[in-house]
């Protein structure tokens, strides 16, 4: 059910709007893959943050769901009876972190993951006494060169030092792999796991994750599970990437034009507090739908500036639907969504229940 223009005009601005009917097909198309390819699903909730969107993704056949902080997986945990597995993609350090992840453990199958000895040692003291272990995955840095252990002989040995450690199981790899980066992940992968089977050691999961290459998942067949995140809502990075078109962007931010200083420049009320900072290597900060020939070149906190070569043709008042740049951190910016779908008689605001959640 799109909005109406007199919706539109109704709605108080900057509005963060989410189009149910398109999410509800993006998780679809990617699960059709996964099922086709023999891949478990267990989609990373940092870009809806949403009990509601994750229990549409755990019926159209998720495993379970991934979060990146303690205080999300408690979020989502509170918000759904039907989240009963969750896998936490940090290292979770500290001990008011650990209390918390044991206390979560008591209420959902949790795993972990790790990257060092440092990081065991903590969730083994945490949950030495426990009544179940923690399953804890080791981290491997596959290109992205962000987390991760640098090689695959590093995870044979963190995962001995895992399936060693008390109240600790080791439950298998996981990476969070550069785009397009198959071949490096099957490499890695599958040399480490036979490395740790030598040592007797059971590699029952492997996961690996990111929207932008998900349709070729299945490049890595050492990999049994994905976890794609933005893939629920798309953004303007995704479709620069060829990863999907403007119709299926489900979030869109609806700004105002408040000023119209000059021929070629307009004013919006969307500045970095509605649409990210957030470049991606991208020129401009969002998508004009319908208007390819506008730019937005400049945020401030409460301000966007909109500019073109010619003629902007916009007036104080006007209504935009702007595509951001990258969707996840729009979500945590805003306390709630429009959410419309043709199922519903009137749009609908739903909070955000696992935003600005600091641990």
């Amino acid at each position: 059910m799109p909005l109406s223009d007199q919706q539109i005009a109704e709605l108080n601005t900057p509005a963060v709007v989410v189009d149910l009917d398109i999410a509800k097909k993006n998780i679809s198309r990617f699960q059709d893959y996964a099922n086709i390819h023999g891949l478990k699903v267990r989609p990373h909730i940092k870009t809806h943050k949403l009990p509601a969107v994750a229990e549409i993704q755990l019926a159209a056949g998720a495993v379970g769901i991934t979060c990146q902080k303690v205080s999300e997986a408690e979020a989502m945990v509170a918000g759904s009876n039907a989240i009963k597995d969750v896998l936490i993609t940090y290292n979770i350090l500290g001990a008011a972190k650990l209390k918390r992840l044991r206390a979560l453990a008591g209420k959902v199958r949790l795993s972990v993951v790790a990257d060092s000895a440092e990081v065991v040692q903590g969730l083994s003291q945490a949950f030495a006494d426990a009544p179940e272990p923690l399953t804890v995955l080791v981290e491997c840095n596959t290109g992205a060169n962000r987390c991760g252990v640098p090689t695959p002989e590093a995870a044979a040995e963190l995962a001995v030092i895992i399936d060693q450690a008390p109240g600790l199981v080791f439950g298998g790899l996981m990476t969070y792999p550069a785009p397009s980066g198959e071949a490096a992940v099957q490499s890695f992968m599958a040399q480490a796991k036979r490395l740790i089977e030598e040592k007797g050691i059971a590699v029952t999961v492997i996961t690996s994750g990111g929207t932008p290459s998900m349709m070729h998942a299945a490049k890595a067949p050492v990999v049994t599970e994905y976890r794609p995140g933005t893939y629920v809502y798309n953004d303007r990075s995704l479709v620069t990437r060829g990863v999907c078109g403007w119709d299926e962007c489900a979030l869109n931010v609806i700004a105002t034009v408040v000023s119209v200083p000059a021929e070629n420049r307009a004013i919006i009320d969307a500045g970095s507090k509605a649409l990210t900072s957030d470049l991606l290597g991208l020129i401009g900060y969002g998508h004009v739908l319908g208007r390819e020939d506008i730019t937005i070149d400049q945020l401030s906190e409460e301000h966007g500036r909109l500019v073109t070569e010619g003629p902007i043709g916009l007036k104080v008042g006007d209504k935009l639907r702007i595509v951001p740049n990258h969707a996840c951190v729009v979500t945590n910016l805003v306390d709630s969504l429009t959410v419309i779908a043709e199922d519903m008689s009137e749009p609908e605001v739903w909070p955000v229940a696992a935003r600005g959640l600091i641990v």
